[in-house]
């Protein structure tokens, strides 16, 4: 739709087809179109001045009420990425007048702020009205991080949306589907959660629930709190914690995935743990939802009607792909690498940013991470390339990644990679961590992650020692040539690792030790060390890549 018929089409509020039809289910508990109506006519009318809303309700209830009453209200929404102070000073700079529309008790926002009020008092009128919105109305301003880290508003109005979401409703086979009930993983704040969780249940004439279910438990529990149809909306982190264990899951009749990449083995375990077809949604917050797959069964995904993928090249040469077309209102160039297989289909090769070249040699993040998380007894993994600095001595930048493993020997798992990557995609280093600092969609941003790695840097930089000349243990030691004794380089080894776990090993049991060459006075000496799932301790103590101890920790060991 374009712009100019945007603004000669209104279009109602929500799409539902009777007042009484379910529109949400709160707690368990059945919310009609006719009291969601009532509660957005009482919000609307108690919000204060100011025309920018930061909605941060976490209730995805409150916050839907909330985007409607402000709709309602002649006001707009913003939507940022992140709640971080610098990005509310970024709102607060971009819309003067904005005030912060929160549900926690615990908000502490830098903005004027107004508590969601207790609408169970609403009353409910006989006759809902619903109001119908200009095409042209800006609903809200979506933000992204933008290439210099400074937010770029995209502005979404009622029009796009409509038209953005009946699309994705109709190619999903949910239009018409009114008994269905979104449950989401994922918050409403971000555009996946935005778009398919609270736009495609009132422009679909769909139902969701108020939940955000995190955990597998509280997954599993939502799924069966609510009734058939149901339509998990979720990313493959989650999916990929539900499916940890083999105990029994609600079936769904669809599932949604998008935020990342989905592997096809995930995929086909979805589809048969939860009894229903899996589709992959493609798009991003400039265009919106663009493409779908079903990823059990192909890897090329598949354009909305109307919708087009035209390559252009730069001024360097490098091709783009620009979308247009549909609901797309001006052509957008795309920040993933596209291969086009025809004018409707299409393969994803990872995002252009992510694409690396080492000694001649090209891949993408994208590939390197699925297959460090296809290795047996990786829960999660990533991969990372620093960025470039003045600073950097090397010639060459070093991929590195991060994984959680706790089964997983690091030799064993490098193993595992060399039969799945090129060698000269190898990390190095290989960082075990006991998590990811993943986001509520289960993305790792790149500030989170660089910190994490940081923090990690220097937690081995803490495991490296020396032992002076002047150490009382060598009096008399092999005179001449002194060595550190074992029981000296055990004594280091149970300090370090104690600090870089945050304990103090008061006693232990010492499993074993080997001795495989000495070391001597002076000598730079590093320790690394893994937990396995038992809780015992390996270590190694390394002069350069010399070995000169190892051994075992038990995990029974008691902290002083």
């Amino acid at each position: 739709m374009s712009s100019n018929s945007s603004r000669m089409q209104n279009f109602p509020l929500v799409f539902h087809a009777s007042p009484d039809q379910m529109i949400a289910w709160r707690n368990g508990a059945p919310v009609s179109v006719r009291a969601f109506l009532a509660d957005v006519r009482a919000l609307a009318d108690a919000l204060p001045e100011g025309g920018h809303v930061f909605n941060v309700c976490t209730d995805r209830y409150r916050f839907t009420v909330s985007l409607c009453a402000t709709l309602v209200a002649g006001k707009t929404s913003l939507l940022p990425s992140t709640h971080t102070p610098e990005m509310v000073r970024a709102l607060a700079s971009f819309a003067p007048d904005a005030f912060c529309l929160h549900d926690n008790d615990d908000c502490a926002i830098d903005l004027p702020r107004f508590r969601y009020p207790e609408l169970a008092a609403s009353r409910v009128e006989s006759e809902a009205k619903v109001p119908h919105i200009d095409g042209a109305r800006v609903v809200a301003y979506v933000f992204t991080s933008g290439s210099t880290g400074v937010p770029v508003p995209h502005r979404k109005t009622w029009g796009f949306l409509v038209k953005n979401v009946r699309a994705a409703a109709a190619r999903l086979g949910l239009l018409g589907q009114a008994g269905a009930t979104l449950i989401g993983t994922v918050p409403p704040q971000h555009m996946y959660g935005f778009e398919s969780t609270v736009l495609l249940a009132l422009i679909g004439g769909l139902a969701f629930s108020n939940r955000q279910p995190f955990y597998p438990v509280d997954i599993r529990a939502e799924l069966a709190a609510v009734p058939e149809p149901r339509v998990l909306v979720s990313s493959p982190i989650h999916l990929r914690a539900l499916f940890a264990n083999e105990e029994a899951l609600p079936r769904a009749s669809l599932v949604l995935s998008a935020t990342a990449p989905l592997a096809e083995k995930l995929a086909l375990d979805a589809e048969t743990r939860l009894e229903a077809p899996l589709m992959e949604i493609y798009g991003s917050t400039e265009t919106g939802q663009i493409a779908t797959r079903r990823t059990a069964r192909t890897a090329a995904w598949e354009l909305f009607p109307d919708i087009v993928l035209t390559p252009r090249a730069d001024d360097s040469g490098e091709q783009t792909m620009w979308a247009s077309g549909g609901h797309v209102e001006v052509p957008v160039p795309m920040g993933d690498a596209l291969e086009l297989i025809d004018g409707t289909h299409f393969l994803l090769h990872g995002r252009k940013a992510d694409l690396i070249n080492i000694a001649g040699k090209r891949t993408s993040l994208a590939y390197l991470n699925h297959q460090l998380n296809a290795v047996p007894g990786v829960i999660d993994g990533v991969f990372y390339m620093p960025d470039e600095s003045d600073a950097d001595t090397d010639t060459v930048r070093r991929l590195m990644a991060l994984v959680v493993a706790p089964e997983l020997a690091a030799a064993d798992l490098q193993r595992a990679l060399r039969e799945r990557i090129d060698a000269a995609f190898m990390p190095r280093p290989l960082l075990f961590v006991d998590s990811l600092p993943r986001n509520a969609t289960g993305k790792l941003p790149r500030e989170v992650l660089t910190q994490l790695i940081e923090q990690e840097r220097n937690r081995k930089a803490a495991l490296t020692f020396t032992v002076p000349p002047a150490h009382p243990a060598l009096a008399g030691h092999f005179p001449g040539r002194p060595i550190v004794p074992g029981v000296v380089l055990l004594d280091h080894a149970l300090d370090a690792i104690g600090s870089a776990l945050g304990t103090n090993f008061g006693a232990c049991r010492i499993e074993s030790a080997k001795f495989l060459s000495p070391a001597v006075p002076g000598e730079a000496l590093d320790i690394t060390y893994e937990t396995s799932a038992s809780g015992a301790i390996r270590f190694t103590i390394r002069a350069g890549v010399r070995a000169v101890a190892s051994g075992a920790l038990a995990r029974d060991m008691q902290a002083s």
